[in-house]
């Protein structure tokens, strides 16, 4: 209930005059059955403006640390993320991702609408870095179509770090829908997570002009923080001008142009 009183009576008329979001494929988001939404990240508010545009309710998985805060600001955060269609989200790996996996899993068995970050994280500067294969092993796994989204200009609407927002328009492009059936029956394969996975983000690449760059955004962060090695991955760029619940690090590499790489 409160979901649908705050997109459709309150928050959500006064943010579209406001931002006067512009959309273009939303009739590629089935009107029933379950489907993955896996956008590119560049911004907080991306999952109120993505669920915005849709008329369907979109469950997204949120990273944990958002159900998890101290005081009376944390438990207000956490609380409006409850009642906001969200699911926690752990991103420490082995069997806390693989619950939040489930957790997915359960939203789309129900014939759901589930957002996802293949990133994992924001964007640190505005570019499209490479995809977790989590959102793989869910449509594979469940057998769903994935949409890919794209968020255009969010950056600029709430900069990281920033609080207020700028008042400016803000798109999103919704792509055809991804069919992965051809890969069916090879769900553990991890060579095949990891093609699914840079397919969807090559989509995302076309979809949002953005240049790609084939690394962990968190590693990038982390680094820009004085925390972690120099990325050593590769930079491509668009050619055509959208979470983080299961790590990798194993497999071999492969850009979202298809080439192979190895760690």
């Amino acid at each position: 209930m409160f979901y649908w009183v705050m997109k459709r009576i309150f928050l959500g008329p006064i943010l579209k005059l406001l931002f006067r979001p512009w959309v273009k494929g939303v009739d590629n988001v089935p009107d029933n059955g379950a489907a993955i939404l896996a956008s590119n990240h560049l911004s907080f508010s991306d999952s109120i403006f993505l669920p915005l545009m849709v008329r369907r309710p979109v469950i997204f998985l949120a990273k944990s640390e958002y159900f998890t805060g101290k005081g009376i600001k944390g438990r207000l955060t956490a609380m409006f993320f409850r009642l906001s269609n969200q699911l926690p989200m752990d991103r420490s790996g082995g069997a806390a991702s693989e619950m939040s996996l489930q957790a997915g899993k359960d939203v789309l068995a129900s014939g759901g609408l589930l957002g996802i970050y293949p990133e994992g994280t924001r964007s640190p500067d505005a570019r499209l870095y490479r995809g977790k294969v989590g959102v793989a092993k869910l449509a594979l796994q469940t057998r769903v179509p994935v949409v890919p989204v794209a968020m255009i200009g969010t950056e600029k609407v709430q900069p990281i770090g920033k609080r207020l927002p700028n008042i400016r328009r803000i798109g999103i492009i919704f792509g055809q829908p991804m069919d992965f059936s051809r890969y069916y029956g090879r769900e553990d394969d991890r060579q095949v997570q990891r093609a699914v996975t840079d397919e969807i983000m090559s989509s995302l690449m076309r979809l949002s002009g953005q240049e790609y760059v084939d690394e962990y955004a968190a590693v990038v962060k982390a680094q820009l923080a004085g925390k972690g090695p120099e990325p050593v991955r590769k930079v491509e760029v668009a050619e055509d001008a959208t979470p983080d619940i299961s790590d990798d690090r194993d497999e071999p590499r492969s850009g979202a142009n298809g080439s192979a790489e190895k760690l």
